[in-house]
């Protein structure tokens, strides 16, 4: 893929993935890296992914599928950015500013590791709209320009908590993060709420990759490692917030052998994972992340860009569960189906944090 190379206020190398259109004849892996080549004369989109970036099978290929839809239905062209691991804040914000100075519009950072610096470069082109995947204004008062779009990942995580302790044989279940913040932590909360509004007695393992390195979020072995030590340690259900290490976690459920469940999380990671993972993923919790990436660029196209705070619910099919591999039995889902419709109703609160 051809790439582009600027120079940042802080000396950092920015990359700018700039991928085209597949040709018939090309191996599919090859044509998902083709995304942004040629493009119509709707909005110009910058999507800067986060850490693991596209190709990471749950929140950045999320992201892109509403791309895709974006230049499918809204005749959208776009540029793909690329972080890196261990990158310092200053890239990012080269990364932003570099996409605005491009004339892209919106620019969207995909991770809250982009509030920051969305905070510092949005002031300096009002003219553009910014929009940041599970975003926050660090200030008191958001930012004109920027959308904070965000989800209710804890409503979606009690469903396949309930899941979970509906399935599980041993009454034992486990939880992987990649990162131990607030925002994977309300993937944790929803969870055990899930599991014990069917079964407060069973047991629910919690364990993160990595404390504050975002890198927690693209490494397999580490969630690998995790997800091995609570199926050794009598867990049979083992749900991962981890992103890219969530191949880790399916690795170690096929390890682990027959009756032994992971749960996907973002996408319908059944529909991505290799066929012997498939095996053993149960279900996944979907955040909608291709819909609010979708909406931010519809927002810019009809002229009324999204602001401030949205939070993408159950109510709003924000967030929910898939049933790809129809692992989980009728009585299961009606009875998941149920909380949902406690949850809509304001019957259930789910806990947002553990």
């Amino acid at each position: 893929m051809r790439r582009l190379t600027k120079i940042g206020a802080a000396s950092a190398v920015l990359v700018l993935a700039l991928a085209g259109c597949a040709q018939e004849d090309e191996n599919p892996e090859e044509a998902s890296q083709d995304l942004c080549d040629g493009g119509g004369d709707g909005p110009k989109v910058g999507l800067a992914y986060d850490v693991g970036g596209r190709g990471d099978q749950s929140f950045n290929d999320s992201a892109a599928v509403g791309l895709q839809k974006a230049m499918d239905e809204l005749d959208a062209s776009c540029t793909e950015a690329e972080a890196q691991d261990g990158e310092a804040e200053s890239a990012r914000e080269d990364r932003l500013r570099a996409l605005a100075e491009a004339g892209h519009d919106p620019i969207i950072g995909v991770g809250f590791a982009y509030s920051d610096a969305a905070n510092i470069v949005a002031p300096d082109f009002p003219e553009i709209s910014f929009g940041v995947i599970d975003g926050f204004d660090p200030d008191e008062e958001p930012n004109d320009n920027v959308a904070y779009l965000g989800f209710a990942e804890n409503e979606g995580s009690f469903l396949v908590g309930a899941a979970a302790a509906l399935t599980t044989e041993a009454d034992h279940v486990g939880f992987v993060g990649g990162v131990n913040t607030p925002l994977i932590q309300k993937f944790e909360a929803g969870y055990i709420a899930g599991v014990e509004a069917v079964n407060p007695d069973i047991q629910v393992d919690v364990q993160y990759i990595e404390e504050s390195d975002l890198a927690g979020f693209n490494d397999p072995a580490g969630g690998k490692a995790a997800a091995a030590g609570m199926y050794d340690g009598g867990a049979d259900v083992v749900y991962h917030a981890s992103g890219g290490s969530g191949a880790g976690v399916f690795d170690a459920a096929v390890d682990a052998g027959d009756g032994m469940w992971a749960i996907g999380v973002d996408s319908d990671q059944y529909l991505t994972a290799p066929e012997e993972a498939q095996a053993h993923i149960l279900t996944s919790m979907l955040k909608r992340v291709d819909v609010a990436t979708f909406n931010m660029v519809q927002s810019v196209a009809d002229g009324e860009p999204l602001v401030s705070y949205q939070v993408y619910n159950l109510e709003a099919d924000g967030v929910g569960y898939s049933t790809s591999g129809d692992f989980l039995s009728e009585e299961t889902i009606t009875e998941i189906d149920g909380f949902a419709d406690q949850i809509k109703s304001g019957e259930i609160t789910v806990p947002d944090a553990p």
